[in-house]
């Protein structure tokens, strides 16, 4: 997201240093690995059983995400409050344009909540004007409230110096106001409708936040996280069919919001939730999402191999994390901390020759990640891949040696970067002596995902789609959330070239987690995730794609790429599925953490000074943006370099906005 500026500030950094020859390889500099993705879907179902589309197209914000800022720092909560009133003058104005019959789309309105007026009355200009308004009781007429809300940047920005009881009594009016002339008003057609509701979250969140305090809070965005999202905007007066709506069910599915994988358990912290939705919506830069021209792997964490590696970084593949064992707590020093002893791990597999693995591979020019790994560098190696080992698997513990790791000898300070899902197996003896790290596995949860990859021979306007490449989320289970990934054609090297490529993914539902014993879990997990997938396409891509079915319940399967077949089939069945890309994430560290309504109190710092030579990471920890995302984990990752080396500084770290 456009937002992400540690994530692209890093990634920035690394491929300057990488300094790849653009001659040789088609992504050199990260203006190739990300291209701006300004289009954005939701859908909405339909009385007649049908979805309809909203589109949006989010126009680019000033700077480059990672860019310094040039300004006052906009992550603070009265500079997020200014701007979201800014929007909602913007949303207003386009509610007024459609009562005169001449509106333009409400997200072409956007671009003027991009930056703050230079102007701003006195403060006490200020009181005696909202004090007069608020005295009346009432605006009369839209053009007034439309009036009323361009006094609520220039409050916003004043607080906690405007008086507190005073913002609140105005948002009460402006809220009060705007329901009772744009409620009937906007009640018509979709799209009016779809506006309405976004004005009346808007209204909440500024009612909540200055109701709540939340500028003077000393948790700041902290101090609701005890509230779901939904719960506390209705608090705030959002209306029932805003809580329903397409907007805020899309923004649950981003996040894998539901608990268990359960539709009918979405929970989504209120704090959290909100400083989410103000970073996208009103602080990104250049473009409010930006897709990858590679895979993850490929843009992403190659690059950041090769660096390391020309550092002189050694990196030990195929050992299992099984323990991080600490020491005698009887052998201690008086006031002398736990400190990490020694770190246990099973050795899945040998190099060849005692060598060095090399994971990359060479893709159209590009150093890629495979999906696999290269059985003729592994000793034994045709051996191991004819039993089906799984590296990646929590079930599969077969070793072919155990390793030791000892303080002094062969490390002075670990930082843990494994999955919250995987602390209480790797690290059961830190959490049986501390409460804390007990109260974290306890209530810091996780959810499972699944996802498919569809290559197709065809184009996506052939398939129905006429909209531009769009990412869209707000669908139907068990496959939400759908983006257009056409444009990694010509780095895939795929002969002859698909002509379409679609990502979908979504939570997928689990009961508890089996024994470790259990080796054929995953398989049966990823063979529901395919007949998900199948079911899926069979009956609800006709409403994404209407040209993908022959019938009713009958996806096109010829649509399919078969990289393995000689001659293309006319028609084809469901088997052709195989022949595509689809996963199970069930491993307890693949799993997505999620930001549950009264749980990030039990997140643990990065900066934690609890054991002496350890320190965590990843965007399970409390970092400033307790969201399962690139953003949180980068964030983390730099706390983790501060714990260990005082750099970078925290003020360096864009959006540490905790107290």
């Amino acid at each position: 997201m456009g937002h992400y500026d540690n994530a692209f500030l890093l990634m920035r950094e690394c491929y300057r240093e990488l300094a790849r020859d653009p001659r040789h390889c088609p992504i050199a500099d990260w203006t190739d690995a990300f291209a701006p993705a300004p289009f954005v879907s939701l859908t909405d179902p339909t009385p007649d059983g049908h979805w309809r589309l909203v589109s949006a197209h989010f126009p680019p914000f000033p700077g480059l995400p990672g860019d310094p800022f040039t300004v006052a720092n906009p992550r603070t909560v009265p500079a997020y409050l200014a701007r979201a009133a800014r929007l909602l003058y913007a949303l207003l104005r386009s509610a007024q344009e459609i009562s005169d019959g001449s509106a333009p789309r409400w997200d072409e309105r956007a671009r003027d909540a991009s930056e703050p007026d230079a102007a701003a009355p006195r403060v006490d200009a200020l009181v005696e004007s909202v004090t007069g308004l608020v005295k009346a009781g009432q605006l009369a007429s839209l053009t007034a409230v439309i009036q009323a809300v361009a006094l609520l940047e220039p409050l916003c920005r004043m607080l906690p110096g405007f008086p507190g009881r005073l913002a609140e009594g105005y948002l009460e009016l402006v809220s009060r106001s705007a329901r009772r002339l744009l409620e009937p008003l906007l009640a018509g057609d979709a799209e009016s409708r779809f506006l309405w509701e976004i004005i009346d979250l808007v209204l909440a969140s500024l009612r909540g936040s200055i109701r709540f305090g939340l500028a003077t809070h000393p948790r700041g965005f902290e101090a609701i996280d005890d509230w779901d999202s939904r719960e506390w905007l209705r608090l705030n007066g959002a209306s029932d069919r805003a809580l329903d709506s397409t907007f805020l069910r899309g923004l649950y599915d981003l996040a894998f919001a539901y608990e268990d994988g359960d539709p009918t358990r979405p929970g989504n912290a209120a704090g959290q939730g909100l400083r989410g939705l103000f970073r996208m919506f009103l602080n990104y830069r250049g473009s409010l999402f930006w897709k990858m021209q590679a895979g993850m792997g490929d843009v992403v964490f190659a690059p950041f191999y090769e660096v390391l590696r020309r550092r002189g970084v050694r990196f030990e593949f195929f050992h299992r994390l099984e323990n991080v064992r600490l020491a005698d707590e009887a052998g201690l020093a008086p006031g002398e901390k736990p400190y990490v002893e020694a770190l246990e791990f099973d050795v899945q597999a040998r190099i060849a020759d005692g060598g060095t693995y090399e994971p990359l591979v060479d893709v159209e020019g590009l150093p890629c990640w495979p999906s696999a790994p290269d059985w003729s560098q592994l000793e034994n190696g045709a051996r191991l891949r004819r039993e089906g080992r799984d590296f990646e698997s929590f079930w599969d513990r077969r070793r072919v040696a155990r390793e030791v790791l000892e303080v002094s000898r062969d490390f002075d300070c670990v930082v843990l970067g494994v999955s919250v899902g995987a602390i209480p197996t790797v690290c059961s003896e830190i959490v049986a002596r501390d409460r804390r790290w007990r109260d974290m596995v306890e209530n810091v949860k996780t959810v499972a995902t699944q996802s498919f990859q569809l290559w197709m021979n065809e184009s996506m306007e052939s398939v129905g789609w006429n909209g531009p490449p769009a990412t869209l989320s707000g669908f139907v289970t068990p496959y939400d959330t759908w983006a257009d990934m056409t444009h990694l054609v010509p780095v895939e090297g795929i002969r002859p070239p698909p002509g379409a490529i679609a990502y979908f993914c979504s939570v997928f539902r689990t009961e508890a987690t089996p024994e470790r014993s259990d080796r054929e879990h995953p398989l049966r997990e990823r063979e529901r995730a395919r007949r998900n997938a199948i079911e899926f396409l069979n009956r609800d891509i006709v409403h994404l794609w209407p040209k993908a079915v022959h019938a009713p319940g009958r996806f096109r399967w010829e649509l399919l790429v078969d990289p393995n077949a000689s001659d293309w089939v006319a028609e084809a069945d469901q088997t052709r599925f195989d022949t595509q890309f689809w996963v199970a994430n069930v491993n307890p560290s693949d799993r997505y953490v999620l930001s549950l309504p009264g749980t990030l109190r039990y997140r643990i710092s990065p900066l934690d000074t609890g054991y002496d030579n350890l320190t965590i990471t990843g965007d399970w920890t409390d970092c400033g943006f307790n969201f399962g995302c690139v953003e949180a984990a980068v964030m983390s990752g730099r706390l983790a370099a501060h714990a260990v080396s005082l750099r970078p500084r925290l003020e360096d770290i864009f959006g540490y906005d905790h107290p």
